[in-house]
């Protein structure tokens, strides 16, 4: 079969390769993929940015078909529609896998960074990671089951209340998702980006988010001020990584605001403006890809609407054509780019 796989270290070295179809073992499944999606990581990985255990099979967004079942594996049949969570393993003795954080695991190993993931035909999953698709969830919106995964997790660290005034930065696809989610618990979405994000504020609009603002055209302090009574925004969830956005993000908050970093920055060591956050008791929240009870809650969110996650699709692409798929993305027209398999 082929496999885009990251073969060395650095920028670059993604090549399709001939690989063996591997077969489960007794505790897991084996999925024929549909779709992949390419994910921010992917991208860091394939520029070199991102360390993964190489040689790898690249693609931790994935929906497909199960082909073949471990003998120990029970509740699963052949031909049932699935996704599957990235933990391939974990420790499954510390105290955060006791809780069922497997996010947070030391040894944990992950689908498309340590094990081979889903940029290829087949590839296998511990079938404590699998779950079911509802009927009414297609294998595009499926595929973007992990990401809508992260921005649940993130959202679940904080209480959002009816009506609460909540700023999402950045509408990128994990942004859009977490704005989604946002809508979902009844918050007021105000989703900021700029000039070079302008195919995904026009398409925060079709989602109709709440407030949609381009902050190199409009005073965002001054924006959240009018709709506040000029207390700030209750949230801030900050899903650009970019430095000036979460200083920016503290600066709106009110008081006792809440403040989720959710972006990854480029360099892990930032100044960050910790008089605001005594001055005005803000709680700052970290949040780290997902865990398993952010993915039954995600596909409902998907199955009942809430969520739309095929309206974030801009290309579709066989996964002979990373180049095209990454310079879309690269853009800024792209927004979530699905890869296709190839025989």
């Amino acid at each position: 079969m082929k496999a885009l796989v990251k073969t060395a270290p650095g920028f670059g070295n993604l090549e399709i390769l001939d690989k063996e179809i591997p077969e489960p073992n007794k505790n897991e499944v084996k999925i024929k993929v549909h779709y992949a999606g390419i994910c921010g990581t992917d991208v860091h990985t394939y520029e070199g940015h991102y360390n993964v255990n190489f040689p790898v099979t690249l693609g931790h967004e994935f929906s497909g078909e199960i082909v073949s079942i471990g003998e120990d594996v029970q509740g699963f049949t052949i031909g049932d529609r699935v996704t599957s969570e990235t933990t391939y393993y974990i420790c499954g003795e510390c105290e955060y896998c006791q809780t069922k954080d497997y996010n947070l695991c030391n040894l944990r190993k992950g689908l498309g960074t340590q094990q081979n993931g889903g940029f290829t035909e087949f590839l296998i999953a511990r079938a404590a990671s699998v779950h079911k698709l509802p009927d009414n969830v297609t294998y595009k919106a499926a595929a973007m089951t992990e990401p809508l995964a992260c921005a649940h997790h993130a959202v679940s660290k904080i209480e959002i209340n009816q009506d609460d005034i909540v700023v999402v930065m950045g509408p990128g696809p994990i942004g859009l998702l977490v704005a989604q989610v946002v809508k979902s618990k009844g918050g007021k979405v105000v989703i900021t980006g700029l000039d070079n994000d302008k195919a995904r504020l026009n398409k925060a609009e079709e989602l109709n988010l709440d407030h949609v603002v381009n902050i190199q055209h409009t005073d965002l302090k001054k924006y959240i001020n009018n709709i506040t009574n000029g207390y700030g925004a209750n949230v801030v969830l900050e899903c650009s990584g970019a430095v000036p956005a979460a200083n920016q993000g503290l600066d709106l908050l009110r008081k006792k605001g809440l403040y989720v970093q959710v972006g990854i920055f480029k360099d892990p060591v930032i100044q960050f403006d910790l008089e605001k956050i005594v001055q005005k008791e803000i709680r700052v929240v970290g949040t780290r890809s997902q865990k398993p009870a952010d993915w039954e809650a995600s596909l409902e969110l998907l199955s009942n609407g809430s969520v739309n996650a095929e309206a974030l699709i801009t290309n579709e692409l066989d996964i002979s054509e990373w180049d095209k798929g990454y310079n879309h993305i690269k853009s800024g027209e792209g927004i979530k780019v699905l890869l296709r398999p190839i025989h």
